[in-house]
């Protein structure tokens, strides 16, 4: 399932960048990059469900699992060389009027 994902914190470090979901569980989430992300790392990000109306999002907390060089990419996946799989240890519903810092105590 493709959804936008928004990543917001890498490390202690505020990013904004933005994503697609190539898979997706209660357990993690899975996407592709066009960088590398260290293998451990804490990472916050927002995932928003299509088709609603307001936006519902996700915000989680978790770490990366994995980030390594898919071997099924091709065409437009090609230009995005990094498969990354992270953790989604804690979640929250959230409207986009909500973002609020979510607690780090993963």
């Amino acid at each position: 399932m493709q959804l936008p994902l928004q990543i917001v914190h890498l490390g202690d470090r505020r990013v904004d960048r933005t994503e697609k979901t190539r898979d997706i569980s209660s357990g993690g989430v899975c996407f592709l990059s066009p960088t590398a992300f260290e293998t451990g790392g804490r990472i916050e990000y927002l995932i928003t469900l299509s088709g609603s109306t307001p936006p519902v999002r996700i915000r989680c907390l978790g770490k990366v699992l994995r980030s390594q060089r898919p071997s099924d990419a091709v065409g437009a996946e090609a230009q995005h060389a990094w498969e990354v799989a992270v953790t989604m240890e804690r979640y929250q519903f959230v409207r986009a009027d909500e973002l609020q810092p979510l607690a780090v105590s993963v």
